[in-house]
């Protein structure tokens, strides 16, 4: 793991390339790095178990969707001491996302703007990239796959699109996420409606379960979802999830919201918005969901994590784990390291 000292000194050339340049040199980075074994020499981050889910996971700190979308850099990624990774988005098949530039960075904030687009491989390249990682082959630790829909895939056939997902993913992973609260896919967040939603949930249920009796073991799903809902629509989406049995929620994707941050260069951005500006809509959203649900479905609480602290506080609004991804861009990888130790549990 690389001290944060260093990470001091490494971050301005980072920041003085394009965006999305910097995200894959860091990727290319760390590939190079795990094949050379020099991965092996980071300092290990001390277990803090948690149960979640019904997975036992080495601590409450994970990597959020978004960072690895084909699962090229497992490896890397779990040596900077993650409880788990989530991988993806991923769709049926490749895409090559919106057009660019779609990455912008608001430094003043801490925060970052991204219209992506679920830029990626296809489903298959994925699962080819997870056999093919030591951190499954040896099951080192939690693996979660993250899935949408093809931008193409109208969004009456969304379901089909999940559905295909679910089916290639499930034998390789460890918990699976619905993504259906992402901004930069055409109408996606449809699908957060009461009827769009029952829908979805009650197909993806029954195929887990199919799933399930096929494969001998249980994969847990946990639904995405957006933090820019009011009350009714929490109230909805907690119903939803407990009517069909649901077994997590990922509280919370990126904002459309630009309250924060329309001032600054590149803040009316299209795209949504990650990092410190959405930290307390975020967390506001945990409280929420887990004054609905109470204890029956674990939230996992992700948005402007940024500190130890920041991460706390979702625990106390409710979360039961907690993932970074935008935080890292700023404060560096040993964040996981800082968040893990003001979690740990006496």
């Amino acid at each position: 793991m690389i001290p944060n000292f260093m990470y001091a000194l490494i971050r301005p050339c980072l920041f003085a390339m394009d965006p999305e340049n910097a995200h894959h040199f860091t990727l290319s980075s760390m590939r190079m790095a795990s094949a050379m074994g020099l991965t092996a020499l980071a300092p290990s981050v001390s277990p803090s178990p948690r149960e979640v889910m019904g997975l036992t996971f080495p601590n409450p700190v994970g990597l959020a969707a978004g960072l690895d979308k084909n699962g090229s850099c497992i490896d890397g990624l779990a040596s900077l001491g993650f409880g788990f990774l989530e991988l993806g988005t991923v769709t049926p098949r490749p895409q090559p996302g919106n057009p660019k530039p779609r990455m912008f960075r608001l430094p003043d904030v801490e925060g970052l703007i991204n219209r992506m687009g679920f830029n990626n491989d296809g489903v298959d390249v994925l699962v080819a990239n997870v056999k093919a990682s030591r951190f499954y082959r040896e099951k080192k630790g939690i693996l979660g796959l993250n899935i949408g829909k093809n931008a193409v895939t109208p969004i009456e056939k969304a379901v089909d699109d999940y559905l295909i997902c679910l089916e290639k993913v499930y034998p390789v992973a460890d918990y699976i996420a619905i993504n259906i609260s992402s901004p930069n896919t055409k109408n996606l967040r449809q699908l957060q409606g009461e009827s769009e939603l029952d829908n979805l949930l009650s197909q993806l249920k029954a195929a887990q379960d199919r799933l399930a009796q096929q494969y001998g073991r249980y994969v847990p799903l946990a639904l995405k979802i957006a933090p820019d809902i009011d009350d009714n629509q929490i109230r909805n989406i907690a119903d939803a999830l407990l009517r069909h049995h649901i077994d997590g929620v990922i509280a919370t994707n990126t904002t459309i919201s630009r309250d924060a941050v329309n001032y600054l260069p590149y803040g009316s951005e299209t795209g949504g918005l990650s990092g410190a500006p959405v930290k307390d809509m975020s967390t506001a959203v945990i409280r929420k969901l887990k004054a609905e649900l109470g204890d029956t479905i674990p939230i996992i609480g992700v948005g402007g994590i940024l500190s130890g602290d920041d991460a706390r506080e979702k625990i106390e609004a409710g979360a039961s784990l907690v993932q970074v991804l935008t935080g890292m861009i700023y404060s560096g990888p040993g964040l996981v390291r800082e968040c893990v130790n003001a979690l740990r549990q006496p």
